[in-house]
């Protein structure tokens, strides 16, 4: 299959936007691609914003974003509060959050829920990505959970071996709040990434797959 590649901006460096509901939403979702999107430019610069998490959840948060990202010249990270499981209640407020984040923020790729998954929280936040940056590149990522809810991505991103077990390390050494669920395991982790691998035929045999809703082929 024919690969498409990223053509970073000329004169400057790729500016990445990552947007989670969650603490562990993008280290599940799309840590992997970032990672080796910032090895592939390593002057890129990545804001990295995480919309709830309090106590427990916002260190894990600000730990698992120390480790996957550069330093602060090359990253900022923004972790937000608002109320888990109530984000369309707040939907004003976090709408205001979003214009804010468009004044300082002038991303050329954008990762975002999938507008399509069941949480009310990761619907709202796929929703006002779409809303609020209306001609940019935005690669929506998936979150495996109980309701099911997985489709077939339209793009896929191959993983080197030692991104993959980053990410799984990464994700399991530091949420541990999220350890007593069924699902959080590195078999869920790597056995998705594996699936996607085989559907795209990875050299690597594992993959992050993105909905890409909207692409300008140049």
């Amino acid at each position: 299959m024919l690969g498409l590649r990223l053509a970073p901006p000329e004169g400057r460096p790729l500016r990445l936007l990552c947007l989670g509901a969650h603490s562990d939403d993008l280290e599940i979702g799309c840590s992997g691609t970032v990672q080796q999107l910032l090895r592939s430019w390593p002057q890129a610069h990545c804001t990295w914003v995480v919309w709830s998490g309090a106590g427990a959840r916002r260190e894990e948060a600000e730990q698992a974003a120390r480790q996957i990202l550069p330093g602060p010249g090359q990253s900022t990270v923004v972790l937000e509060q608002f109320k888990d499981g109530f984000f369309p209640d707040q939907w004003a407020d976090i709408k205001g959050r979003f214009e804010t984040l468009k004044a300082t923020a002038a991303p050329d790729l954008i990762f975002t829920h999938q507008r399509n998954d069941r949480h009310q929280d990761h619907r709202v936040i796929a929703e006002l990505t779409w809303n609020t940056w209306r001609d940019h590149a935005i690669l929506e990522y998936e979150i495996p959970k109980y309701e099911g809810d997985l489709s077939t991505p339209t793009l896929y991103v191959p993983l080197a071996p030692e991104v993959v077990d980053r990410k799984v390390e990464v994700l399991l050494s530091v949420f541990q709040t999220q350890q007593s669920r069924r699902w959080f395991d590195a078999e869920t982790f790597r056995g998705l990434m594996r699936l996607r691998g085989v559907e795209c035929g990875s050299p690597t045999g594992y993959a992050e797959g993105f909905h890409a809703s909207k692409l300008v082929l140049t």
